[in-house]
């Protein structure tokens, strides 16, 4: 716990400094509430890059990250969260905190369970629904949370301190937090940022292995821009998503099809001008509603 007048984080710990952790790391700075920070990854020259930007004061190991962090930041694929954990679990000191911000939450909640045991109580899974195409220290933004929704999907036994120190620290950060549980957060997700991923990048893969290819894109405008976007980001972070989330990711793609083979019929055999229409006018009043209400 932090004594008054003192950073919230007195040392904090980030695993992956790229744009997710990067950003943590440099919003926290930004309000002066990271007093020291430790950098962790797997690649010696993002770790120097991130430490030439400020983003991190020392480049560590988890060793070191466990015997002196009181808050640990997992930015790192899902699929590197189970190794990243058994190292931590004999490690971990009384009072430290641990976070993560996987996409996913069900997996690793269930992780931290079978991991960390009796410790789980020191970890809360988190989610910030914000991000970019880009990645790598470069890409860290430490406004890149603010006004962002953060979702904590708290254990049943996380302590209720611990819960509200970490809401205060992301609140420092800018955001605005919401409260699921893992199931309910993979669900939605798997709805509104997954299939959108998998749809997007399914999209471009066909458009590049057109024997016209070129000709596509060297006419694509800012629609096909908007589109595909987030097709561009890190194929190892998306994978491990879908693979994590896969059953939800499936449904979504059957509740998907569904409303594709209904647009479709309206094209098929006689077209159907009035009821094409009207589906787009659904689909285009939603999106303005959601629009309207995202910028409150």
């Amino acid at each position: 716990m932090s004594e008054p007048g003192s950073p919230l984080v007195q040392v904090l710990a980030v695993v992956g400094t790229g744009l997710i952790g990067g950003s943590f790391a440099a919003a926290l700075r930004r309000v002066g509430q990271a007093g020291r920070v430790l950098g962790v990854g797997r690649n010696p020259v993002s770790l120097q890059r991130a430490r030439e930007l400020g983003l991190i004061d020392e480049i560590a190991d988890l060793d070191r990250a466990a015997a002196e962090a009181d808050l640990i930041f997992l930015a790192t694929p899902v699929g590197a969260m189970a190794p990243i954990l058994r190292d931590l679990a004999p490690r971990l000191r009384p009072g430290t905190l641990v976070t993560d911000a996987g996409s996913t939450k069900a997996d690793v909640a269930a992780l931290a369970h079978e991991i960390l045991g009796d410790r789980c109580t020191q970890f809360i899974p988190g989610h910030p629904i914000a991000g970019s195409e880009m990645t790598g220290p470069e890409a860290a933004d430490p406004m890149l949370y603010h006004g962002r929704k953060v979702v904590l999907t708290p254990l049943e036994d996380t302590p209720g301190l611990l819960q509200h120190r970490l809401i205060r620290i992301w609140e420092a950060c800018g955001a605005r937090i919401s409260l699921m549980t893992p199931e309910a957060h993979d669900r939605a997700l798997a709805a509104v940022s997954h299939v959108p991923h998998f749809l997007a990048a399914a999209y471009m893969a066909g458009v590049v292995r057109a024997d016209d290819a070129d000709t596509r894109l060297n006419l694509a405008g800012t629609g096909f821009r908007d589109f595909t976007r987030i097709a561009a980001g890190s194929a190892e972070v998306w994978r491990d998503i879908f693979l994590s989330n896969r059953a939800a990711v499936l449904r979504e793609l059957d509740d998907f099809d569904q409303a594709l083979r209904l647009m479709r019929a309206t094209l098929e055999g006689d077209p159907d001008p009035a009821a094409l229409e009207a589906l787009l006018e659904q689909a285009a009043l939603a999106r303005r509603f959601w629009g309207g209400r995202s910028q409150m």
